[in-house]
């Protein structure tokens, strides 16, 4: 079994890529703070489902907001690989080589996971 980093890239996989791109800037950059407002909101969702199970809420009703929580994830993750493809991706192109290669790369690989879930 592989341990995972929060992103969902294996261990490794994750240390490395910290560590080839520690100081660029992200394409998520100018949208951070959206970011971290909409990541708050789905933390609070998380907490919730806690409670409910803390309270014997109906299971139905938990596993509604596990859809919704679910959801809400996935779709900040296509935001950000959105702005992954117009930002990182694009600036690859530009520079050309094999950088541009392993960017799509590590954008399909990306997507990979996003299916898997």
């Amino acid at each position: 079994m592989t341990t995972t980093e929060p992103a969902g890239l294996p261990v490794a996989e994750a240390g490395q890529a910290r560590a080839d791109h520690d100081h660029a800037v992200h394409g998520y950059h100018e949208q951070r703070g959206e970011h971290l407002k909409r990541l708050r909101r789905i933390e609070g969702q998380i907490r919730g489902l806690q409670r409910m199970v803390d309270e014997d809420v109906y299971c139905i009703d938990i596993l509604t907001q596990v859809s919704a929580s679910t959801k809400a994830l996935q779709s900040f993750a296509l935001q950000l690989l959105e702005e992954h493809l117009r930002h990182c991706v694009a600036d690859a192109a530009v520079k050309g080589g094999d950088e541009i290669e392993a960017k799509v790369e590590e954008a399909t690989k990306a997507i990979a996971r996003m299916m898997r879930t």
